[in-house]
């Protein structure tokens, strides 16, 4: 699981030339959600497979260099929002993590 995850999201990140989105796409800022779900989805599933400390840095890592990366990428942009986007999916994925972990041990 975790290393599908982070498949997809890799490629999600880092395909230089993203799929032209149909209308439905279109929608304000659901670039962000798409963030918040990649880096969430992500960080809960190496949660499961790594000690916490390795995860969540392994992903905070990944939003640097995603960005860094995109910046240089002629048909992607870096955005400060899109790394917050990432930092929220983060928090989501740690707290999925937490509150199973605490379920499983009551």
């Amino acid at each position: 699981m975790a290393l599908l995850a982070l498949a997809v999201q890799m490629w999600a990140l880092y395909h230089p030339d993203p799929v032209d989105a149909p209308a439905l796409f279109d929608v304000p800022h659901l670039d962000k959600v798409v963030h918040v779900g990649l880096f969430w989805v992500t960080t809960w599933a190496l949660l499961r497979v790594l000690p916490a400390w390795a995860a969540i840095g392994a992903m905070v890592l990944q939003v640097a260099a995603s960005e860094l990366i995109q910046g240089f990428l002629p048909t992607r942009s870096a955005d400060v929002w899109d790394a917050v986007a990432d930092l929220g999916g983060i928090a989501l994925g740690w707290a999925t993590w937490w509150w199973r972990e605490q379920r499983r041990a009551a």
